[in-house]
């Protein structure tokens, strides 16, 4: 069967931005590929955020999402995810953004596994060093006075990370991550997945930090790596406990292949205390990067690019696939429906029966 459509779609914002098709749905906000219509024909393509219908009268939350809006605004880096406008219809606000051909991090790692092949770990720790230049721009942010505002994410997970089919990387979501504690007590399946992503020491009330962001990026390469959650389980409870302990398997003993020196960075950034982790973006940045230089393997946008070209057609025949098998079964049930009511003398014998 072919999916419902999002009943926004094919709706213009302002006036000038279409809602092409949903893109992306979390706890909090769903996101559409939308395209802008300019003068003289001038179309681009964009994404459009805008808050779930239910939290889109609460107050605080909207005040969080405006908030999001003005602090992604003031950062202009290549591998932050650029605000092209903040606006309202109709009483709700909406958020535009580029647009990025590709797939996120989940995805791709998906993709791989779908493909029964590991992640390249030369290509993860490249993706690393593009994600950590993201946050290093937000925890060094100045104001227009000079003045340095640090942003701190909150919510480095593998769906806001995006891999474009051109080979960059870009980081999403700033900001919004600020409403998560509020999300929380009405949205349970977001409270698993935002969980799973916590720093120990947020557990325990601390405030968030360059180095919750850092313990972030450790468990995204983890997990990405591996193929699994690193924390995991059956409810909030659960999950809280294991990130409280920080219990992290050695990820050599889970990929063999994975150098040493990356198995030590990366837990290295997985440290329980947060002075045994790295001090900052840039010395991270730096550890992954000399690990880089001793390999032979390129890690060019180019080699990226195609391993997410690849994904993108792995993805789309899981979906074709998934929607195909789901047709097949709604017909089968059709079947035995008529079969039943023929047999019950409910309809006339139309066909012979085998």
């Amino acid at each position: 069967m072919a999916p419902v459509q999002h009943p926004d779609v094919g709706k213009r914002l302002g006036g000038k931005y279409e809602l092409v098709a949903l893109a992306g749905e979390g706890g909090m906000a769903e996101v559409f590929r939308a395209i802008t219509h300019g003068a003289a024909g001038f179309r681009r393509s964009v994404a459009v955020k805008q808050i779930l219908e239910h939290l889109s009268e609460d107050p605080q939350f909207v005040a969080m999402f405006v908030e999001e809006a003005r602090v992604t605004a003031t950062m202009t880096h290549p591998n932050i995810v650029q605000i092209h406008d903040f606006d309202e219809d109709d009483g709700h606000f909406y958020l535009v953004m580029e647009w990025v051909d590709g797939v996120n991090l989940f995805e791709w790692q998906r993709a791989h596994h779908g493909l029964e092949e590991p992640t390249p770990w030369h290509l993860v720790t490249a993706i690393g060093i593009e994600v950590l230049k993201a946050l290093g721009a937000a925890h060094e942010n100045t104001d227009e006075e000079g003045r340095k505002v640090p942003v701190y994410h909150r919510d480095v997970t593998p769906q806001n990370i995006l891999v474009g089919s051109n080979g960059v990387v870009k980081l999403t979501d700033f900001g919004l991550a600020r409403a998560m504690d509020r999300a929380r007590m009405t949205q349970p399946e977001m409270v698993k997945g935002k969980l799973s992503y916590l720093a120990p020491e947020l557990t325990a009330g601390d405030d968030p930090s360059v180095k919750t962001d850092l313990f972030g990026v450790g468990i995204v390469l983890w997990e990405t790596l591996v193929g699994r959650k690193l924390f995991d389980g059956s409810g909030p409870l659960e999950i809280l406990t294991k990130v409280r302990d920080a219990k992290v398997p050695p990820l050599r003993e889970e990929r063999p292949d994975v150098p040493r020196t990356l198995h030590d960075v990366v837990h290295r950034a997985l440290a329980k205390n947060p002075d045994d982790r790295y001090r900052s973006a840039r010395s991270m940045v730096r550890a992954l990067a000399n690990i880089l230089r001793m390999t032979p393997e390129s890690t060019s946008a180019d080699v990226l690019a195609k391993t997410v070209r690849r994904s993108q057609e792995h993805l789309e025949r899981e979906r074709v696939e998934a929607e195909a098998k789901e047709t097949g079964e709604v017909l089968a049930s059709l079947e035995d429906e008529v079969d039943t009511l023929e047999d019950f003398g409910a309809l006339p014998l139309t066909r012979k029966k085998s």
